[in-house]
């Protein structure tokens, strides 16, 4: 097993406060940065920092659904951190929590002050961290300007952050999707600052891996995922400890065409793994799905792939956000 750089662990006291929730003694008083936060990427951990580094608890208010699943039900996004990722992510960045408002009508009709005012009544933080491009309330009518002004009037602190570059490009959400559907995993990790990885359940399969002396744990991606079909190096984390593996993501074209699922190869781990709920991390990608015209081209080009991922595997040293 390469060494890896050590995943930062969860904080034990990081506290999850809802809508209706009151507000802890731990989170009274907080800075808290603002947005959706998908994909926690390095332009959201700048905003994090500095409500980490605030003095005060740091906090983090971020809203579920999706606004877009909101304003545009009939568009699927591909959610880079769905809520259980985006939250396991959050809590290894040494935030005191998180407030998780419900986005739905009520929250959209807010004026920009309506939304402040709760901020301060409801939430009792002590000031925000926002980004350069921010808006809020009712059609957006917000700005950060809006936001640094009904802040002084209350009495809360304001901090507008400037925009985290690659290639003298903001770092985006969008940007790291558009990598993910391209399969460029190099990029979309660079731009998160951490090793993109998925969830889910381990599923039971047709055992066509065990025949191919190459057993796997099937997962099943959500349906918005745009991940790019192909083979992937990918390093899990099976009871806290990482394992490394080669995994191909599509419709499986050799054999059935079926929905796009998952399958992980573990490399020199035996044991049953059905049930469990796995984080795979996408470490580098290797090819695009194939078909091949029977089970000895299919089981050469295996073994060539699990050859590159462990070269991939032995010398990335991309920062881990599971374990």
């Amino acid at each position: 097993m390469p060494s890896d750089k050590a995943p930062q662990s969860a904080s034990p006291s990081f506290v999850v406060c809802r809508d209706g929730d009151p507000v802890p003694d731990s989170l009274k008083g907080a800075m808290a940065a603002i947005g959706n936060f998908d994909g926690v990427h390095r332009g959201h951990q700048h905003l994090i920092r500095l409500a980490a580094d605030s003095g005060r608890p740091g906090a983090v208010i971020t809203f579920e659904p999706h606004p877009r699943a909101f304003f545009q039900p009939d568009r699927p996004l591909f959610r880079l951190t769905p809520e259980p990722v985006k939250l396991a992510v959050l809590a290894r960045l040494g935030l005191a929590g998180v407030f998780v408002r419900r986005f739905g009508r009520e929250l959209a009709a807010q004026t920009a002050e309506e939304f402040v005012d709760i901020l301060e009544r409801d939430l009792q933080i002590s000031g925000v961290v926002i980004g350069y491009d921010f808006h809020f309330g009712r059609g957006r009518e917000g700005n950060p300007a809006r936001m640094k002004e009904l802040c002084a009037a209350r009495g809360l602190h304001c901090l507008v952050a400037p925009a985290v570059t690659e290639a003298s490009e903001p770092v985006s959400s969008s940007a790291i999707r558009a990598a993910l559907e391209a399969g460029d995993i190099a990029l979309a990790n660079r731009l998160l600052g951490y090793r993109w990885f998925g969830r889910g359940e381990v599923l039971h399969g047709d055992k066509r891996g065990r025949v191919l002396g190459y057993p796997t744990a099937n997962i099943r991606l959500p349906e918005d995922s745009r991940l790019r079909h192909g083979v992937y190096a990918v390093r899990a984390s099976v009871q806290g400890k990482p394992v490394d593996g080669v995994a191909s993501f599509g419709r499986r074209p050799t054999f059935d065409n079926g929905a796009p699922l998952l399958e992980v190869h573990l490399f020199d781990f035996t044991g049953d793994l059905y049930g469990q709920v796995l984080d795979v991390e996408f470490v580098g990608w290797i090819r695009g799905e194939e078909r091949f015209d029977g089970i000895e081209a299919l089981i050469e080009r295996m073994d060539r792939d699990s050859d590159e991922a462990r070269s991939m595997l032995a010398t990335d040293q991309t920062r881990s956000m599971i374990g």
